[in-house]
């Protein structure tokens, strides 16, 4: 590793907003089997290949890589259990056609006051549809549940500043554009499928 720190890259819906759901709420956690340690390193290996080479591809046509939504949550869930600091976790994705991801978050704020009067162990359910544009990503929510009660997105809004300013860092809002990891152009989704374009 040449003394440098390897950078993570964030979670984006629906590979990862992904990411923005990291200031809401889960489970005690879940367990990570073998086979999914399995899935979650193919995708990661293929995000270090293409940040490796996104130099040499930066002018070629893009091309494309499938996993499923199984090898999906299992890098999700490998990710979430190496941030020991962080209040997410557990999150579970269902990709469907152009871009549309539902999701279940679990996030246990511990001992922190959340906004509103809410719980610090949540259960969040969304769906909602994911924008890439210029290298970043963002998800536009259209459903959202707490505990199984409507809520509006602003609610939401609330609990990510929170969460931001209790780990002093991260997505400080569900609109905020977040960096796709260095050398993808683009992602996609069709039923159960993400597609990684660099």
């Amino acid at each position: 590793m040449n003394g440098k720190r390897r950078r993570r890259p964030r979670i984006i819906l629906p590979a990862a907003g992904l990411i923005l759901l990291a200031a809401a709420a889960a489970r005690a956690g879940i367990e990570i089997t073998a086979e999914m340690r399995k899935d979650a390193a193919r995708l990661q290996s293929a995000l270090d290949l293409i940040e490796r080479n996104r130099a040499a591809r930066a002018a070629l046509p893009m091309r494309s890589l499938a996993f499923s939504e199984k090898e999906l949550n299992a890098w999700v869930a490998v990710l979430i259990e190496s941030d020991r600091d962080g209040v997410l976790r557990e999150l579970a994705l269902k990709l469907f056609e152009e871009n549309r991801v539902e999701g279940k978050a679990f996030v246990d704020a511990g001992g922190v006051s959340l906004p509103f009067g809410l719980k610090p162990r949540l259960n969040i359910f969304f769906s909602g549809r994911v924008t890439v544009l210029d290298g970043a990503a963002k998800i536009a929510l259209d459903k959202l549940f707490f505990e199984g009660q409507p809520v509006s997105v602003v609610l939401l809004d609330a609990v990510i500043a929170a969460a931001a300013a209790m780990n002093k860092s991260g997505a400080s809002s569900i609109n905020d554009w977040v960096a796709l990891p260095p050398g993808l152009r683009n992602l996609r989704s069709r039923e159960g499928v993400l597609l990684l374009y660099y």
